[in-house]
């Protein structure tokens, strides 16, 4: 009997739709409805929200979203096989629940969600990274979703909130922290998945901020954390040449020592950095 509504323990989901997990698409079902609530309650109260979820699989953590009182959930599928399950657990939120078989980074969930809008999801592995780049980079800020609340392996979490000086800080801190509040809230372990993957695993939840932390352009801050980090073993004045022919002078405006490393560099300074090269 499953704890948290009247549909079937998702194990028994799994065994009648001939669910197994595919490694091709990214696939790690959590099977704890229990566990999937508690990671849906991490989003905050979703009761005026909508929700969009990316690769809800045979559903438990779409069955956790609707449970704590989400308004209405998009879920977009890739895996054709897990529609009969959606819409079964559609069937039993009457209105609620709406299933797209469809890629995640070809589908516009705009036009099916009403502001405001939160993002809850067990990423797929593959393509998790590559989505949260996404939804940090709009063209346009405050961006359409007010919190992410996000599976992913630890490592990936690790890098999400990490510090200046450390060896996961990197791009993507600066991405995350820039626009937005960003914490670890849960641990997994692997064998809270079936099949178990080969890591631990960590939901991370960040928040929307008004506007940046520091003003910097978006396009020029992602160019110079870039050139910053592909060449982290060398010198700034080394790895950002191509950025701008008087890079140490812009360097040292920056308030950055030209012989820095990427690593050492905090946020702020690299918004200042950016804000040097933009000038031309």
């Amino acid at each position: 009997m499953s704890t948290i509504d009247d549909l079937p323990p998702l194990a028994k989901v799994i065994a009648d739709h001939g669910l197994s997990a595919r490694k091709s698409l990214g696939q790690n079902f959590l099977l704890d409805l229990n566990l999937t609530a508690k990671i849906a309650r991490q989003a905050g109260d979703l009761s005026e929200c909508d929700v969009l979820e990316i690769g809800p699989g045979p559903g438990g953590l779409t069955r956790g979203l609707l449970s704590e009182g989400a308004r209405k959930v998009l879920a977009i599928e890739k895996d054709i096989r897990c529609m009969p399950v959606l819409e079964e657990i559609a069937a039993a939120y009457p209105g609620r629940l709406e299933a797209i078989n469809g890629d995640a980074l070809e589908v516009n969930p705009l036009a099916h969600l009403t502001p405001p809008i939160r993002v809850a999801a067990n990423l797929p592995y593959n393509v998790g990274t590559e989505l949260l780049v996404r939804w940090l980079t709009p063209k346009q800020w405050p961006p359409f979703w007010q919190s992410l609340t996000l599976m992913f392996q630890r490592e990936v979490a690790e890098r999400i909130v990490a510090a200046p000086g450390t060896k996961k800080y990197g791009r993507l801190a600066i991405l995350s922290q820039w626009r937005a509040e960003a914490r670890i809230v849960m641990n997994l372990p692997p064998e809270a998945f079936t099949p178990p993957p080969k890591v631990n695993s960590a939901v991370v939840h960040l928040t929307a901020l008004p506007e940046p932390r520091f003003e910097a352009d978006a396009k020029v801050l992602s160019r110079v954390v870039a050139s910053a980090f592909n060449q982290r073993r060398k010198m700034l004045r080394a790895a950002l040449k191509g950025t701008a022919p008087d890079i140490e002078d812009r360097l040292l405006a920056a308030g950055i020592k030209p012989t820095e490393r990427a690593e050492q560099v905090s946020l702020e300074q690299f918004c200042a950095l950016a804000r040097e090269v933009a000038k031309g």
